[in-house]
This record gives C-alpha cells, sequence and structure tokens, in this order.
C-alpha cells in the first residue's frame, strides 16, 4: 500500500521539475526575445506558442503522437538515438507536461522582460556589457518575480497534467503512472480510499505551491 501510494507522487513531482526547468530555459530564451522585438509573423508565432494552454489535452496528445510516434522523422531519429520508442516512456510524460505548461511560462517571464527598463539595459550596453551579461546581470534580476511565479505555474500545470499523458505516456505503474492517471485508475477500480489520498495530496501540494505566488516580493 505504501509503495503503491508513493510511486505516483514521487514521479509525477520529478517529471513537473523537470519539465519546469525545461519550460524555464525555453521561456527565458523565447520570452526574451519576443519581449521587445517586432517582425512579420510575429502574431502567429505567439498564438502558436499559446496554443497548448486552450487545446483539448486529447488534441496535444494526439499531436504528440504524430510528431513523436514511430511513423514520423522525430520518432525515428529519437528511436535510433537511444535505442527505443519515445512513447510510453519517463520522457514522454516530461515531454507532455513541457507542452502544456510552456503557455504559462512564457507568457509570465515575456511580460517580466517588457516591464524591465531598456534605459537600464542600453546604459549597460554603452559602459560595453555584451548582450549576454545584460540578460544573465540586469534583466533576469529585474524579471525574477515574474520568473519565479512562471516556474511555479508550470510546475503546477504540469503535476496535473492528465489527458496527454495518458495519451503519450500511458499508465504504467512506477514508470509513467502520475497522480492524474493514478486517481482516475482508482477511481475506476472502485478504490475510492486510495483515490481520496492521492486528491488531497494533489490539492495540498498545488495549493501550496499557488500560495507562494503571493508571497513572492
Amino acid at each position: 500500500m505504501e509503495l503503491t501510494f508513493w510511486s505516483p507522487i514521487k514521479l509525477s513531482i520529478t517529471i513537473a521539475i523537470t519539465a519546469g526547468c525545461i519550460v524555464l530555459l525555453l521561456g527565458l530564451i523565447l520570452g526574451k526575445w519576443m519581449a521587445h522585438k517586432q517582425f512579420k509573423g510575429k502574431l502567429f508565432l505567439e498564438t502558436l506558442l499559446m496554443l497548448p494552454l486552450v487545446l483539448p489535452p486529447s488534441v496535444v496528445g494526439f499531436l504528440l503522437i504524430v510528431i513523436f510516434g514511430r511513423n514520423s522523422f522525430v520518432g525515428t531519429f529519437l528511436e535510433k538515438l537511444t535505442g527505443q520508442p519515445i512513447m510510453f516512456t519517463w520522457w514522454a510524460a516530461v515531454i507532455a507536461s513541457t507542452v502544456v505548461a510552456f503557455p504559462l511560462m512564457y507568457q509570465s517571464v515575456k511580460t517580466g522582460f517588457q516591464t524591465v527598463n531598456t534605459e537600464i539595459e542600453d546604459a549597460a550596453r554603452t559602459d560595453g556589457a555584451n548582450e549576454f551579461s545584460i540578460f544573465l546581470y540586469i534583466s533576469i534580476p529585474l524579471s525574477i518575480k515574474a520568473i519565479v511565479t512562471g516556474f511555479i505555474l508550470s510546475f503546477t500545470r504540469a503535476l496535473g497534467e492528465f489527458g496527454a499523458t495518458l495519451m503519450f505516456a500511458g499508465n504504467i505503474p512506477g514508470k509513467t503512472q502520475t497522480l492524474p492517471t493514478a486517481i482516475y485508475v482508482a477511481i475506476d477500480s472502485g478504490n475510492m480510499e486510495l483515490a481520496w489520498l492521492w486528491v488531497l495530496t494533489t490539492v495540498f501540494i498545488s495549493f501550496l505551491m499557488l500560495a507562494s505566488t503571493y508571497l513572492i516580493k
């Protein structure tokens, strides 16, 4: 019982942290680039980046299967690289969580970078600082509240991902069974006691994470 209870919790937290770190890196890069850039097709690209936020999870899962499945170029390449298909693996769950969590990180980080006074960055350029130094020592520190908030929201969203994960990663106990899928199976099998324990655990973790966003100063 104890092993059954803790396994999806540990897996969900590990997947959410991994996905959170990936979206943090991607969000910083794309958020900074999109914050002040104006170019043809920007509206289309931004809409594309935010699309997973509004798409049904089943659609996201279907698209991931098409992109990373064994019949796709990407899926074939990754299978040759790793020696196994990407679907129904731990990394499949990470990819699904990353895709659905990214829009929250991106929007938060981009908004944070847009609030940075560009005169401060221009002054640093005048003093001879390169773009990476400006990004690392000026842009990020001045946007840290938005960055941390974006990470927390992304982590919480990744923790609760269900539909796309179920379709793309499956529900393999100890391997890809996360909290949401474990709750679904527990309810389906009539094990309401275990389902309630997982539900309360999810609510507790999510509540703490969301409450912490209001404490960021």
